[in-house]
């Protein structure tokens, strides 16, 4: 079993986080992105990874053999962003005729991953959504095989969207299907999808099981991923690494705070999720998220996403601030 993560793509919907940082790697309830996606196929028993690199590969590279050493990783290189079935192909000749899970780098979703990867069959993750047309979409029948996948479908004939956990059995099948798109140029959307060589196997028989997921929890824009820690923190628990004691400071659970922080006279909280090394002073934080290294000092900030090595002063806000930043709200 080999998990492949594609991680190439640029994230514009969080910038200007993204122009420093992969989306992958922003911070998320304490974590990481990619981290939270790495740890729970890690507790499944994976210990082969893959990851489609692009875009700021490099900082992707650096974490994952920083934090995983002991496991086996494979980094490729996606020089053009022409599609995540594109980006799955090019994995070929590392995977062979091995079993695959895929999970994209910016899908957290809460589901039994040993189920999954355990499974006799093969399974896509799909989650019930109010409005389809912007997911690939899965029609299933009653005994919960799935008939026909359709990427955006304008008109959809089912709300069950596919939320980016792709468990195939049949590899050799996929990769043909993957090849086929890709020499006859079949694309959706102008790029080579994954879903497209789904419904290539589906249609020539491949038996290819619904999973229903727990929760899923979007991290593609600033208010989702804001969302998202908030119930991450929530289910994850309290986490503080007080190396010294906070002087003067009221913590509203939940909140994650990493080692090296020294923070006084200030209210953090609820939901709040502060890297390693801020420091923040005579301020106010709630429902935010603080990139490691910052600098906050008379500020209270709501609904704000704060990058690494910012520093920020002055008055209320809701901001979205990118990496290496200073900003003295106080000055007119």
């Amino acid at each position: 079993m080999k998990a492949i993560i594609p991680v190439a793509g640029a994230g514009t919907k969080l910038r200007p986080h993204t122009y420093t940082q992969p989306k992958a790697l922003i911070p998320l309830a304490g974590k990481t992105i990619l981290g939270i996606i790495v740890d729970q196929l890690v507790d499944a028993g994976v210990r082969e990874f893959i990851f489609i690199v692009g875009y700021l590969g490099d900082k992707i590279q650096d974490f994952v053999e920083e934090k995983y050493p002991d496991l086996t990783t494979h980094f490729v290189q996606q020089h053009e962003r022409m599609g995540i079935g594109h980006a799955i192909l090019i994995t070929r000749d590392i995977v062979q005729d091995d079993e695959i899970i895929v999970v994209l780098g910016d899908s957290i979703c809460e589901y039994d991953v040993k189920a999954v990867i355990q499974s006799e069959t093969s399974l896509l993750g799909v989650k019930r959504v109010d409005d389809p047309r912007d997911f690939g979409v899965a029609e299933i029948n009653e005994d919960g095989q799935i008939t026909k996948v359709v990427e955006k479908p304008q008109i959809p004939k089912s709300n069950m969207a596919l939320v980016g956990i792709y468990r195939i059995r049949e590899t050799h099948f996929l990769f043909d299907c993957l090849d086929n798109n890709i020499k006859n140029n079949i694309t959706s959307y102008g790029e080579f999808n994954l879903t497209d060589a789904l419904e290539c196997m589906i249609s020539s028989g491949a038996v290819i099981r619904a999973y229903k997921v727990q929760n899923w929890f979007d991290c593609g824009k600033k208010e989702t991923l804001l969302a998202s820690n908030a119930t991450l923190l929530k289910k994850m628990g309290q986490s503080i690494a007080a190396d010294k004691p906070f002087e003067n400071t009221i913590i509203i659970p939940p909140v994650s705070i990493a080692a090296g922080c020294d923070i006084s006279n200030s209210i953090i909280g609820p939901n709040v999720a502060i890297g390693e090394c801020v420091t923040i002073t005579d301020s106010i934080i709630k429902d935010s998220i603080i990139g490691a290294f910052s600098d906050l000092k008379d500020i209270v900030l709501t609904q704000s996403l704060i990058g690494s090595d910012t520093e920020v002063r002055g008055e209320s806000r809701s901001l979205n601030i990118g990496d290496n930043t200073e900003i003295d709200l106080g000055k007119r």
